[in-house]
């Protein structure tokens, strides 16, 4: 009698479905970075959405600490999936807010110089690139959870964490760094 579990999806067409979100989500950031600024909605809430995108990120960085914190001291898996999937759904919204603003506004330039500047490209630099990879470890770090397969979830959270940790703390230094720089011309 074959009693294996069936997954909600194959390993290979999960690998597709994620490879398909990773691209679509780095093309459309990618797009809307140079989309000329007369084809962009223009919304008056764009001027509130860097500080909304900054308090998402506070809330995924302590998601996730909470997170770890269950598992690790607590062994509590419920709590610890609860905060994980919250993180998750913090991050959806923050994704889709990044999208509106960068959508609705023109870029914003560093207005510092020396050290400083430096100090915010190379944070700038480091956010962006993790953050463009964090996704697919997101999503795999989950199907190996949703799928049972636990031995593979605690070994590849043990890179998602601490990677999606820096890239929602970074996200937050990142704002906090900027914002003197916004020019509200909406």
């Amino acid at each position: 009698m074959n009693t294996a579990k069936k997954n909600w999806i194959s390993d290979k067409a999960f690998f597709w479905l994620v490879t398909g979100v990773s691209a679509a989500v780095l093309a459309v950031v990618v797009l809307l970075r140079y989309m000329p600024s007369e084809y962009r909605p223009n919304i008056h809430l764009a001027k509130h959405l860097p500080f909304l995108n900054a308090v998402l990120n506070s809330c995924v960085s302590v998601c996730l600490l909470l997170g770890y914190y269950m598992i690790r001291f607590k062994k509590n898996k419920g709590m610890h999936q609860f905060f994980m999937l919250l993180a998750f759904l913090i991050s959806s919204l923050f994704l889709i807010s990044y999208v509106a603003y960068h959508t609705s506004t023109d870029h914003t330039p560093f207005c510092g110089d020396g050290f400083m500047k430096t100090f915010y490209l190379s944070v700038l630099f480091s956010h962006i690139l993790l953050a463009s990879i964090i996704l697919p470890l997101v999503l795999y770090t989950i199907y190996f959870s949703t799928t049972g397969n636990l031995a593979k979830h605690k070994k590849l959270a043990r890179w998602t964490f601490p990677l999606w940790l820096y890239v929602s703390v970074t996200g937050v230094l990142v704002y906090v760094l900027i914002s003197p720089c916004y020019r509200w011309n909406l």
